[in-house]
């Protein structure tokens, strides 16, 4: 046990150093209390006068001394200057050293250094996207199934994150529907058909949201995005403000080729009594490949048929 610890401690430190050192230079590396880090890593040229302010829920043990996190290395990729802040754990960033960070970050006008200030996450990372922004004024939001809040009060009916109840959300930075008012656009990515996800997702409203359902795309949508090919050209397209809500739209049309969407779709039918049309979308897919788990559905919704018959 305590070699394992040893371990860890040491994997720990070396991606600790690894996120001071690509810092370095230009940017800046911060611990934020115990639970948070941030590393800020500007680039140059045009493309580098947009700041992409990104949300990574992790475990830096699982890090790669040799790699930034994922969404903090996309965003570099692509030429984008980055301030990646990480939560080591499901705080909900509910803590006062982030409040601080951000309210010292809006006070020495950190973000009017750059042309464009865009805030993204996921889920958790949606949530803290929303609601730091009003950090920004004018800022983006691309929020992917982000959570309005887990006060228990507002959202009762969310029995999926039971580890973000003991946090406080009457606090600074806390109901980020009201937090993402004073952005310009508000996009809020989510499948509708997920009742915790449209129940979170209602709360968001006001003349700057982008309401974009996506159903049967479900917590793993940046995955469905990626197996459809498309998950490039929608982020960032909508961190670059060339895409449109029609033009995003016409990008998910992609699905319908994507294999993870047609098992969400078979999957949903075959929670149905919907039994002719679950054997129509079999004929559907038939026509692309054979789909033998499509196949033995069928036969059973046929058999359901006769039997009601």
């Amino acid at each position: 046990m305590a070699k394992s610890e040893e371990k860890k401690r040491t994997e720990r430190e070396a991606w600790r150093s690894s996120l001071a050192e690509r810092a370095a230079a230009e940017g800046f590396f911060e611990e934020i209390g115990p639970l948070y880090k941030a590393i800020h890593i500007p680039e140059d040229g045009e493309l580098g006068k947009t700041l992409v302010v990104v949300f990574d829920n992790l475990d830096d043990i699982r890090q790669d001394p040799s790699h930034l996190p994922w969404a903090v290395d996309f965003i570099s990729s692509q030429g984008w200057s980055s301030l990646g802040v990480m939560a080591h754990g499901p705080t909900w960033y509910r803590d006062a050293h982030m409040f601080a960070f951000f309210d010292r970050l809006r006070d020495e006008k950190f973000f009017d250094k750059f042309d464009r200030v865009v805030f993204y996450g996921t889920s958790m990372g949606g949530y803290a996207a929303a609601s730091f922004s009003a950090a920004c004024p004018g800022a983006t939001v691309v929020a992917i199934s982000p959570q309005a809040t887990m006060d228990r009060e507002s959202a009762s009916s969310d029995h999926r994150y039971k580890r973000s109840w003991i946090h406080d959300y009457d606090v600074p930075y806390g109901h980020a529907p009201d937090l993402s008012a004073a952005a310009e656009k508000v996009w809020v990515f989510y499948d509708a058909r997920m009742p915790q996800d449209a129940m979170h997702a209602s709360f968001f409203r006001g003349s700057n949201l982008i309401d974009m359902g996506c159903p049967f795309m479900g917590l793993g949508m940046l995955t469905m995005w990626r197996d459809m090919g498309v998950l490039k050209p929608i982020i960032s397209g909508v961190i670059n403000d060339t895409l449109t809500p029609m033009s995003v739209h016409r990008l998910l049309r992609a699905r319908h080729q994507s294999k993870m969407y047609q098992k969400a779709l078979l999957q949903y039918l075959k929670g149905t009594t919907k039994h002719r049309l679950l054997i129509r979308y079999w004929f559907a897919i038939l026509k692309t490949r054979p789909a033998p788990h499509f196949r033995n559905a069928a036969q059973r919704a046929r058999q359901h048929l006769r039997e009601s018959a």
